[in-house]
């Protein structure tokens, strides 16, 4: 099996042509011209990143799997590999959108051709676990980039001075309204986190281990907006007391005043979403917010975040049914970096690098958001970034050490 992720059963004849076509499904609202820009170098252009997840299959499947195998394009190589070393240069990260050519319509050409071979392959093919083991790979992997396209096209059209709708259908504040948030308290005591091989699981969720983690409560729900517009009128931006220090430099020089996407005019404070611009929902859990700024909020609520080993034993637990917005609503930051577990050995061959080498300077984060795609998230999943991101769809969940309430 390889290394890079686990599968007891052969995935469905037709996962592959779902995911695929959802990709394509999400640009159907674009225009040319939308799936060629990009507007900071954490974003990607929508059309790299159809470029890209049809390269993964065509480099990691079909170039080692397919007799008499011949690149759609030697080019693509070069311009195309996001970061995978082992397999040679990548065109630079803050310059894709200067790749004008190939064109959209020569990426989805390319996205044809592959997807002909790989069905062809894997057809022909049939109980090859190796074959089947990077198709499911290549398909969560897609799945990642399905979210990174949401997030990418919402960051491009904010920007915009027309501020345009994604969809004019899409709603970012659809979350019941939650009660009033509790405290749910968890005991202490040796747990167990981490996959344990039973499904599809990323190498980094593996393997399972053995956590001591010390009593604690966790909030019952996110943070909402309007929790967070309380912060932000009591001077939440301008004192420094509530800040880590790379978290106020960070604030300083970026003149952050408000969340990404948050307005202010004449007292009125709206929010940019993928349905255009709209007036802020109270009720809703608020999000895109840094770790600087989900870690400033908590020291102002005299809270803090939680562990990642802490948010993993709540949603294992009993008391999971009394959680609100566990998933499916904003990823939340945890205070844990990211780290190998303990066990954890990298795989020597290219995919090895799929996650293993951004072990440093990233926060780990729980959970699945709007834009996560259905059924890609589970307890055990390990999302990560570097503390100043803000433009996926971040959020806040406190906790509190039980021992200093007692």
């Amino acid at each position: 099996m390889h290394p890079s992720n686990q599968t007891d059963a052969a995935i469905a004849p037709d996962t592959f042509e779902v995911i695929r076509k959802r990709t394509l499904d999400l640009i159907a609202s674009l225009s040319v011209e939308d799936c060629c820009a990009q507007s900071m170098p954490d974003a990607s252009p929508i059309k790299w990143h159809l470029a890209h997840t049809t390269w993964f299959f065509e480099t990691f499947i079909l170039e080692p799997f397919k007799k008499d195998f011949k690149p759609f394009d030697p080019s693509f190589k070069v311009l195309f590999n996001s970061y995978y070393n082992a397999i040679g240069l990548q065109f630079s990260r803050s310059q894709r959108g200067l790749i004008t050519r190939p064109s959209l319509a020569d990426i989805l050409d390319y996205r044809r051709a592959i997807d002909q071979e790989l069905i062809r392959l894997r057809d022909q093919r049939q109980g090859d676990n190796d074959i089947e083991s990077l198709i499911t790979l290549g398909l969560h992997h897609e799945q990642q980039h399905q979210e990174l396209m949401l997030t990418d096209i919402k960051h491009l059209l904010s920007i915009n001075p027309q501020q345009p709708a994604y969809d004019p259908s899409w709603e970012e504040s659809n979350a019941p309204s939650a009660a009033a948030a509790k405290w749910i308290a968890f005991e202490g005591g040796l747990e167990t986190i981490g996959a344990d091989g039973d499904g599809f699981s990323f190498d980094n969720e593996r393997p399972s281990h053995r956590v001591f983690v010390e009593a604690f409560e966790m909030a019952s729900r996110l943070v909402n907006q309007g929790e967070y517009l309380a912060f932000i009128l009591d001077g939440g931006y301008e004192r420094p007391e509530y800040w880590l220090s790379e978290g106020w430099q960070w604030r300083q020089q970026s003149a952050m005043n408000q969340p990404l996407y948050w307005r202010e005019e004449n007292g009125t404070w709206s929010r940019f979403s993928l349905c255009g611009r709209q007036p802020l929902a109270l009720s809703a859990p608020i999000l895109h917010l840094s770790y600087y700024e989900a870690d400033a909020y908590a020291r102002w609520k005299e809270a803090r975040l939680p562990t990642e080993a802490e948010w993993e034993v709540a949603i294992r637990s009993a008391k999971t049914p009394e959680l609100q917005e566990m998933s499916a609503i904003a990823w939340q930051w945890t205070q844990s970096s990211y780290m190998p577990y303990p066990g954890f050995k990298v795989h020597p061959s290219a995919v090895g690098e799929y996650n293993a080498k951004f072990m440093v300077n990233q926060y780990v984060l729980r959970g699945g958001s709007l834009a996560t795609p259905k059924g890609h998230s589970r307890p055990t999943y390990r999302n990560f970034f570097p503390a100043y991101t803000c433009w996926q769809f971040t959020g806040i969940r406190l906790a509190r050490s039980l021992s200093h309430f007692k």
